[in-house]
């Protein structure tokens, strides 16, 4: 293999809609403003943004917005080579309440399925699932099928090599209970080196939101290292040989929305420069932050300058 991509990820993407009049309820909001979105696209970007080479692999509708996520994307150097088009379907939107703005509500439009979750073993590029030095997947992309077989095979094939990391990602409108999200999402921690997710996450997939309880139960299942957001108690970072909370960062938050891929996104720098796990935990805090006190995701993702400037604040 010889595609030059660093990092892989794969599962969602749509088109987020902020509204442009802040602290509305919908019903009571005239525009808005739209924002290339999907977790798993907002860390491509993230990382992108701080220098690696990343991809995609996901899938759009044939459709305005699904040319506007391909050209968003080669926009932020992102590549996607592994984005592809489900027919019969529409790109996914989101529209944000912004209120709360820390924890603002969303609406997803992704019936009868979303485009992502339809990924088969067909539109899986195998040399780079199994090559690639950081291969990311998330919770939400087992939540349906045939999405659940062929992030399971990807994993499989994956068989555990380099970096492959698992954003818990549990979103409970994707899941018909919590037992189905526990069980489908569980499955997949024997398979992977890396968990991110908060209390909440650790809760559905391994049965407490106890940060320590939680890290532990993941690293007994192998997983090298456990991170588990604690809000503003900032992050839990566990390994077998190390445990520490790295301190949160003081900001005022305009949008929570996309703090976390954020996060994620300068976590996968670390790693791909094999930082020890509390110096990458730190910066990825640091983008998170930033990404906090900004309006948007993918388009509010920090360059290595603002994260530095951030981290010598020490705020």
């Amino acid at each position: 293999m010889n595609t030059g991509i660093e990092a892989l990820t794969v599962g969602r993407v749509g088109v987020d809609l902020y509204p442009r009049q802040a602290g509305l309820r919908l019903a009571e909001v005239s525009t808005f403003a739209k924002s290339l979105g999907g977790t798993a696209t907002n860390v491509a970007v993230a990382a992108a943004r701080l220098g690696r080479r990343t991809a995609v692999l996901t899938k759009v509708g044939p459709d305005g917005f699904g040319d506007y996520v391909r050209q968003a994307l080669a926009a932020f150097a992102v590549s996607v080579d592994y984005v592809g088009t489900a027919e019969d379907l529409l790109t996914p939107v989101v529209f944000c309440e912004l209120n709360p703005p820390a924890d603002p509500p969303l609406l997803f439009y992704r019936l009868p399925t979303a485009p992502d979750l339809t990924l088969a073993d067909a539109d899986v590029p195998w040399d780079v699932v199994t090559e690639v030095p950081l291969l990311w997947v998330t919770g939400t992309g087992v939540c349906a099928e045939p999405a659940r077989t062929t992030q399971r095979d990807i994993l499989i094939r994956r068989a555990r090599r380099g970096h492959v990391v698992l954003d818990l990602d549990y979103r409970p409108m994707f899941w018909p209970d919590v037992d189905s999200a526990r069980r489908e999402i569980g499955w997949m921690l024997d398979r992977v080196t890396v968990v991110v997710g908060n209390r909440a996450e650790t809760e559905v997939v391994v049965g407490t939101a106890d940060p320590d309880v939680a890290a532990d139960r993941l690293l007994d299942r192998g997983v090298r290292l456990a991170v588990v957001k604690k809000g503003a108690d900032g992050v839990l970072v566990a390994t077998a040989n190390r445990r520490e909370t790295v301190s949160p960062l003081r900001v005022e938050v305009v949008c929570g929305l996309g703090a976390g891929d954020a996060f994620g996104g300068a976590l996968v720098h670390g790693l791909l420069s094999d930082w020890e796990p509390v110096r990458a935990a730190r910066y990825a805090n640091a983008a998170g932050a930033i990404v906090a006190s900004r309006l948007a995701c993918a388009d509010a993702m920090p360059d290595h300058n603002e994260i530095e400037e951030l981290l010598g604040r020490g705020d």
